[in-house]
């Protein structure tokens, strides 16, 4: 049995924030404003997956990411398919999720360039809760004012279509090539397994749920040698508290507080859900 708390890094971003309680303390006074936490293996390695927690304070870039064949093909080690749940939201509170119409490569890359992809993309409203998917090849961004938790596969490639002015690199060749710019449908696949466990998404890069337990122990059986990532939304789940996230290989039997809320992650979609039982 392995089960592993994950180390934090703050990542500084031009469209983070310096307030995130109540999930994390605030940065210090005259810090950088924090967009991204990550969750790092401490032994190091190559992990499937990664678990960030995002703070916006203004929109992300227009981006896309490249599936597993055109991210190896480009020198990396795997594409990057990512989901949201969704922690809290100040006004407007919306993310952008393909576009109002579907894009030829020429037209999004004029969009890209005249700026009026700014207005193509379908800006949805979201809520404390929510959970999106995003496929490879999905044009996005994440607006101002959103709190979210964000599984990925491990991989730290985005390609920036679009920056709002800003002065970083584009990468439009790149990321024309990947993109599948049409409208995207947030569909809710969501299905439950009882006794608190929801399955959230089953048919991508990844398997996540979301479990409140209703018992005082969880006990996990990672099936197939697939690590299962546990990120603590609220309560306790072994010695990690809320704003904590353990990696469990091997099985485990972990000790829960009342009130848990966990969102949990594991590689290998279109599989049987990893061997769970409550109590």
């Amino acid at each position: 049995m392995s089960v592993t708390k994950l180390v934090t890094r703050r990542i500084a971003k031009p469209w983070g924030r310096c307030r995130l309680a109540p999930w994390f303390a605030d940065t210090v006074e005259g810090a950088d404003q924090v967009g991204e936490i990550w969750f790092e293996d401490p032994r190091g390695g190559d992990p499937d997956l990664l678990i960030k927690y995002l703070f916006t304070s203004e929109r992300l870039s227009v981006q896309v990411h490249p599936d597993d064949a055109a991210a190896r093909a480009a020198g990396y080690p795997r594409g990057k398919e990512e989901a949201w749940l969704v922690l809290g939201v100040e006004p407007p509170g919306e993310v952008g999720l393909g576009t109002t119409l579907p894009l030829s490569a020429e037209e999004l890359r004029a969009a890209a360039l005249d700026g009026s992809i700014e207005t193509l993309m379908d800006w949805k409203q979201v809520k404390a809760g929510d959970f999106i998917y995003s496929p490879a090849g999905t044009v996005h961004a994440i607006g101002a004012g959103v709190t979210l938790i964000e599984v990925q596969q491990n991989v730290d490639v985005t390609y920036r279509l679009y920056d709002y002015g800003r002065p970083r690199e584009l990468h439009l060749d790149a990321g024309i090539a990947v993109a599948d710019a049409r409208p995207f449908a947030i569909i809710d696949r969501s299905r439950a397994l009882g006794q608190g466990r929801t399955v959230l998404t089953e048919a991508g890069k990844f398997v996540a749920e979301r479990w409140a337990p209703t018992t005082d122990s969880i006990y996990i059986e990672c099936s197939s040698g697939r690590p299962v990532w546990l990120t603590v939304i609220a309560g306790q789940a072994g010695d990690a508290a809320a704003g904590n996230v353990l990696m469990v290989e091997g099985d485990a039997r972990l000790p829960v507080a009342a009130g848990t809320d966990i969102l949990a992650a594991y590689p290998g979609g279109a599989v049987e859900p990893a061997i769970v039982r409550f109590g």
